[in-house]
């Protein structure tokens, strides 16, 4: 039988995994949310020189306390059961109904960047400069010719895992959010889809291989670097996280015309950004869609067990 510790644990990590495949719903927000998100971001930075030390000398149990590893392991379980049971459902809906689907994602996302923009402690000349450097930035690389066919090679889903799961590690920022700027996440869901509903054949299960691997490597070589960018410059962090998730709003603006129908795939097509007209229902009711997602996002923050802060670095784990 599962410890009960364990089991919460995993509970935890499926509420993390199902926010975590929602674009505008940050896995690393819910962690704070729950309590955890400390422990995880000082869990997953101890994968360093003093555990291959330990491994070295084959001192097992020293490895295994030094990472916390039966946390992150349960932890981990509960993630991939909740991005495995959603992936199918996003999938469907951003294929099926992309207007109303995208009308959440903008109200998630909206909520989620005015939530980002508190996190900021202190609003110095920093965070005053580095909040339009990243709207420019993000309002740049959505209205880049690659995002709208982006590569197909296992290089490019390297990256996509590599960067995505960051997004983990930094609150209020989703990771599916950073694969739907990058042009990927109706592929990457779509073949979780496909490999949960039996198609287990070489192609998915390399694309499933090489997307967990860069978001190994992009755990292992960021993690440290982003503990230490939110316990020293949280305020700066925090405000330019809040500029590129403006900026990079019209990438899900869910009023817009197909251009290329012949097109199957999302993040293949080009798209025409419209006025929304008032008079048509489906825009109604994507504007109550909006509403309600902004509302939940508002709602969510504000459980009742708040958000905790990374307290200061120890002096060995500040990068030289």
């Amino acid at each position: 039988m599962i410890p009960k510790r364990d089991l919460l644990n995993v509970v935890r990590g499926f509420l993390m995994g199902g926010a975590d495949i929602i674009p505008g719903v940050s896995g690393g927000t819910v962690a704070l949310i729950l309590g955890i998100y400390e422990r995880l971001v000082t869990s997953i930075s101890r994968f360093d020189l003093t555990l291959l030390d330990h491994v070295k000398q084959q001192r097992w149990k020293e490895a295994v306390e030094h990472v916390n590893l039966r946390f992150l392991i349960s932890l981990g379980s509960g993630i991939a059961l909740g991005i495995g049971g959603l992936a199918t459902l996003m999938h469907y809906l951003l294929h099926d109904h992309t207007q109303h689907t995208l009308a959440a994602f903008f109200g998630l996302i909206l909520a989620s960047s005015l939530l980002v923009a508190r996190m900021a402690q202190r609003w110095n000349l920093g965070a005053a400069l580095l909040f339009p450097s990243g709207i420019l930035f993000a309002y740049w690389l959505v209205g880049q010719s690659f995002l709208e066919s982006p590569p197909a090679g296992n290089a490019y889903i390297f990256l996509c895992g590599t960067i995505g799961i960051c997004a983990m590690i930094l609150p209020g920022i989703s990771g599916a959010f950073i694969l739907l700027v990058l042009g990927k996440y109706e592929d990457i869901t779509g073949v979780l889809k496909n490999t949960l509903h039996g198609d287990i054949n070489m192609a998915n299960l390399t694309t499933i291989v090489v997307f967990c691997s860069g978001c190994l490597v992009g755990l292992l070589l960021f993690s440290k670097f982003l503990r230490w960018l939110l316990a020293c410059h949280e305020s700066q962090t925090m405000a330019i996280l809040c500029g590129f998730m403006l900026g990079s709003l019209p990438c899900i603006w869910p009023f817009r015309v197909d251009l290329t129908p012949d097109i199957e795939k999302f993040s293949q097509k080009q798209w025409k950004y419209l006025q929304p007209d008032f008079s048509d229902g489906t825009v109604i009711t994507s504007l109550l869609i909006t509403v309600a997602a902004f509302a939940f996002v508002v709602l969510l923050d504000r459980w009742p067990q708040g958000h905790e802060h990374i307290p200061p670095l120890a002096k060995e784990e500040t990068p030289e």
